[in-house]
């Protein structure tokens, strides 16, 4: 009876025990995983009364992390002023027209009162230059009249409203490149001028160019060779002369007399030179210089522009310009160097 006891006791307490070693197990697994988990037990206990059986399932969800919020992109700086980079008053890109650029200018002025003078001066410019080709044509226009002093026929003094200064000159040049830097050139000229050292004169030339700087801000390039240069010098006078060379004496005065003569044109080989510069002051001012030499055995002739413009939108600027014409072999009554100043409109396309 005793042990009939003991064994009951012992069956009965089985269970709980079970229970209580399920419960251990779930804690130390539960405190092991850093996620967090949903425990579900469930007991069965069979209906006999031998060895119940316990059966336990787990089931563990994970919890996902909510993703980090973006970081915002940092505002870009304000890129610092760069000097060669194009002026935002600069004339449309020359690539969407095939290379080519132009300009024109025009100046006019006028007084009335206790003098009269009028003067007018016009540019027209053409440029071209891509991968293979360098070329550029210009045509340029000056006339001037003012009131002079001249001597009627029959001696008398007078003020005369008259032209006192009529020039125009053209001129082009083709360049093939062999590269970026280095080209061919052939060029050609024409002069008049009714109040110059020559009344008229007209080259053609061919040589080599070096384009040595060229980005956004500078431009240098040189052009020299050979060329062929006729000339008509400008009318004069000259002592007139008897049948046996002796001057013709004016008998009321003395004085020996003149005649009026027109020299004979000549023609020479002459060395041609071009250096032409140009530099970005500020992102709408520019400094522009262009030096022509002409040099022969018999004439030199240099001609020196220089320009300073400034922008007012893309297509309009002001331009101040100086001009300086010099020849060496010069006719009595005129002189070696001629001068210009101009203030001008400029229209870019």
């Amino acid at each position: 009876m005793k042990q009939s006891l003991i064994a009951t006791l012992v069956l009965a307490a089985l269970p709980f025990t079970a229970s209580a070693q399920d419960a251990n197990a779930t804690k130390n697994a539960t405190s092991a995983t850093p996620v967090t988990t949903a425990t579900t037990t469930t007991t069965t206990t069979p209906t006999t009364t031998t060895t119940p059986a316990t059966t336990t399932t787990t089931t563990t969800t994970p919890v996902v992390a909510a993703a980090p919020a973006p970081t915002p992109a940092p505002t870009p700086a304000s890129a610092p002023f760069d000097a060669n980079a194009p002026a935002p008053n600069a004339a449309p890109n020359a690539a969407q027209n095939g290379g080519w650029t132009g300009s024109g200018e025009f100046g006019f002025a006028s007084s009335r009162g206790n003098s009269r003078t009028e003067n007018a001066n016009a540019k027209l410019g053409l440029s071209q230059e891509n991968e293979l080709w360098k070329n550029n044509l210009y045509l340029n226009g000056l006339r001037s009249k003012g009131e002079t002093t001249v001597t009627d026929a029959d001696g008398n003094t007078i003020d005369k409203f008259s032209t006192t200064a009529n020039r125009y000159d053209t001129g082009a040049s083709v360049g093939y490149k062999f590269d970026p830097r280095s080209y061919i050139v052939t060029a050609a000229r024409y002069e008049h001028d009714d109040f110059g050292a020559n009344l008229w004169q007209g080259i053609v030339s061919v040589g080599y160019g070096y384009i040595a700087l060229k980005n956004e801000r500078a431009e240098l390039s040189f052009e020299v060779g050979p060329g062929y240069k006729r000339y008509q010098p400008a009318k004069s006078t000259r002592p007139e002369l008897n049948a046996d060379g002796t001057p013709v004496v004016d008998p009321a005065t003395g004085a020996a007399v003149s005649e009026p003569y027109t020299p004979k044109d000549e023609g020479e080989v002459v060395g041609r030179s071009l250096i032409n510069g140009k530099y970005r002051l500020t992102e709408n001012t520019a400094l522009e210089d262009t030096l022509l030499i002409e040099a022969g055995s018999k004439n030199q002739y240099y001609q020196n522009d220089i320009g300073l413009s400034v922008s007012m939108t893309k297509k309009m600027a002001l331009k101040l310009g100086y001009q300086i014409r010099y020849n060496s072999d010069i006719q009595p009554g005129t002189v070696s160097t001629d001068k210009l100043m101009t203030t001008n409109l400029v229209y870019n396309f």
